[in-house]
């Protein structure tokens, strides 16, 4: 393609979905120019009903060859304005709606979608991080989730098993950070515990965890934490998954114990990680040429 790819996203604010996104995007810049623009779904289901139906939607101008979106809010408004303005309307999750109202949803694998002509699945959702040239040995990187709707949670538990890993690599410096879903407690007890440093999510600017990603040599992160489960793969680290207690069997529950069974994770009881990690996931980088083959290989 000789000319810039004119790329429009529909964004609900929600940095889940908005990683998914850019994941993408950046795999499509490393390998065409790309012109984006950012545009905000309706908060109100009631608005992108009517925007869906004819109704009022703020567009840029221009006519885009690619719109994106993840998350509920944003079909709507994609499909909107792909019957307003033309464009390949790709969506990065299992969608609400049917799936033959788009050109392409990528769907993880764990949510059960077949492949086919308008559904590309992929190992985890899309996400932005990739390796660094070189991987620092000596730095590892521990991701502390939270209780969940498909998971419970036991900080004294799993605090058991973060000490097993410190114990087992005591020459390694260790990173360890919490989430928004984090209760407040673990902040106090992870503040206090010796042989890491502790980087609550509040203070840490937003690149700061996908560059640790991209150079640390092992991670651990709990099993409800799903999307940094697949980010530390995409950053080629050796990986680890901590227990959390499941509230009930389902397919999120599931995810740790499959990555596990396929040797791309272990877990504390395993052996030390000192085997070569899995190679890097770059599913962004796949679907990129993907749609890149698939509608833009012309000039």
């Amino acid at each position: 393609m000789t000319r810039a790819l004119t790329v429009w996203q529909w964004t609900d604010g929600k940095r889940g979905h908005e990683r998914q996104c850019e994941g993408l995007v950046a795999a499509l810049a490393t390998r065409v120019d790309v012109n984006l623009s950012l545009l905000r779904a309706p908060s109100s289901a009631w608005a992108r009903g009517i925007a869906f139906c004819g109704g009022p939607l703020s567009l840029p101008q221009g006519a885009p060859d690619l719109l994106l979106g993840a998350g509920r809010a944003c079909q709507l408004p994609l499909l909107a304005t792909r019957r307003r303005r033309g464009g390949r309307a790709v969506y990065l999750m299992r969608p609400q709606l049917p799936l033959s109202w788009f050109d392409l949803c990528v769907v993880p694998r764990h949510d059960g979608v077949a492949c086919g002509a308008r559904v590309e699945v992929s190992e985890g959702p899309l996400n932005p991080v990739r390796p660094a040239p070189t991987r620092d040995e000596g730095l590892g990187l521990v991701l502390l989730g939270g209780p969940s709707a498909h998971h419970d949670w036991d900080s004294a538990a799993l605090l058991v098993q973060l000490e097993r890993v410190l114990r087992r690599t005591p020459a390694r410096r260790w990173v360890v950070t919490d989430s928004r879903r984090a209760p407040p407690e673990l902040a106090t007890r992870l503040a206090a515990l010796p042989g890491i440093e502790f980087h609550s999510h509040r203070d840490t600017p937003p690149d700061w965890l996908p560059a640790l990603l991209a150079r640390a040599a092992e991670v651990w992160v709990s099993a409800d934490s799903v999307s940094m489960i697949y980010e530390a793969l995409s950053g080629g680290a050796r990986v680890g998954v901590l227990d959390v207690p499941a509230r009930r069997a389902d397919r999120i529950t599931a995810i740790a114990a499959d990555l596990r069974t396929r040797g791309l994770v272990h877990g504390v009881d395993e052996a030390p990680l000192t085997t070569a990690p899995a190679p890097p996931l770059d599913e962004a980088g796949r679907v990129a040429e993907l749609i890149l083959a698939r509608w833009f290989a012309g000039p």
